[in-house]
């Protein structure tokens, strides 16, 4: 499981060794002022849009990786029937991260409050 720690400054995502391999992806460090806004989304598989660009897809099940469209980069990694974390995101490698986690709602509301 993915594994989100939040702090005054930064949000740090340690993804799984399988995530980071199928997806040719590594962890994330993402200072708080990058973060534009953030929310939970129901079904994490449902609300990843666009290309993949490296990455693996298997459809209904799984989508991790890079995923391109519409001028954004986004960065994913979520299962079908999890709840995810919807990050937007300026100045930083990626324009969104859509990360499945238990507790995204928790997380957003964190992510949202004012520090």
């Amino acid at each position: 499981m993915t594994a989100i720690h939040v702090s005054d400054d930064t949000l740090t995502v340690r993804l799984p060794r399988s995530s980071r391999i199928a997806g040719l992806l590594r962890h994330q460090v993402v200072p708080r002022s990058a973060i534009t806004s953030a929310e939970a989304v129901a079904d994490g598989l449902t609300a990843a849009r666009g290309l993949r660009a490296p990455g693996l897809g298997i459809p209904g099940r799984r989508m991790v990786g890079t995923w391109r469209g519409r001028g954004a980069r986004r960065l994913v990694d979520v299962r079908r029937g999890q709840p995810a974390l919807r990050l937007r995101l300026q100045e930083h490698r990626y324009d969104e991260l859509l990360i499945g986690h238990d507790d995204a709602a928790a997380l957003a509301v964190l992510l949202t409050t004012v520090r």
